[in-house]
């Protein structure tokens, strides 16, 4: 059975919740049983962040990493790359905001995602979830913690596939924001539970 690992983010910026921790909880309290999901809320928190999620992933040894965090989109966006640089527009939980900061010193300048992103993609949108592949995981703690599992895998020799998937704000967080894209949380939770169904699928493909 394979072993996933699922992470989100606590709250930040004065929010009151985070869509990513939402659908962590919730998939945790009914996960599938074709796989051993371990789940995971992290903190916003430059220097606590990677810490915790690379301990869980050297305690819980996951075939699958699918790391989750919010950002105003329309649609679920699965990212195809993180970059080698913490540039943050806001301070973190701690008041953490470095400006153009390499996150590994003389790492390698950006990693792709392991996860099939356009299978991502084609599948909720089979199901009529909005998805559509990202480019940019932007320069924030997503973006970190990202870059940090890729450069764990890669320095490591780990056959770990990896990613990272960025959801939209559910449509409670954004009544008073009109200009703000939202989605229902149903619709979001559905989409990261064919998400995980997709890379089940790979990672088992790959191991055959």
């Amino acid at each position: 059975m394979p072993k996933v690992l699922l992470t989100g983010f606590e709250p930040f910026d004065g929010a009151s919740s985070n869509p990513s921790q939402v659908v962590v909880e919730t998939l945790g309290k009914g996960h599938q049983p074709s796989c051993d999901l371990k789940t995971l809320v992290l903190p916003v928190d430059r220097k606590q962040a990677a810490p915790k999620l690379l301990s869980a992933m050297r305690s819980h040894e996951p075939d699958l990493v699918l790391m989750m965090g919010v950002a105003p989109r329309p649609q679920i966006a699965p990212e195809r790359v993180a970059i080698n640089v913490d540039d943050y527009r806001i301070p973190d939980n701690a008041g953490n905001q470095p400006a153009g900061v390499p996150i590994i010193e003389g790492g390698p300048v950006a990693y792709f995602s392991s996860l099939p992103v356009k299978a991502i993609e084609t599948s909720l949108r089979a199901h009529k979830v909005p998805c559509t592949v990202s480019n940019s995981a932007g320069t924030y703690l997503c973006n970190h913690v990202f870059y940090q599992a890729m450069h764990f895998i890669a320095t490591n020799g780990l056959q770990t596939k990896a990613g990272f998937i960025h959801l939209p704000f559910f449509h409670e967080h954004v009544i008073d924001q009109q200009k703000t894209p939202s989605l229902a949380e149903g619709t979001v939770v559905e989409g990261i539970d064919l998400a995980l169904e997709t890379c089940l699928a790979a990672v088992q493909v790959s191991a055959v």
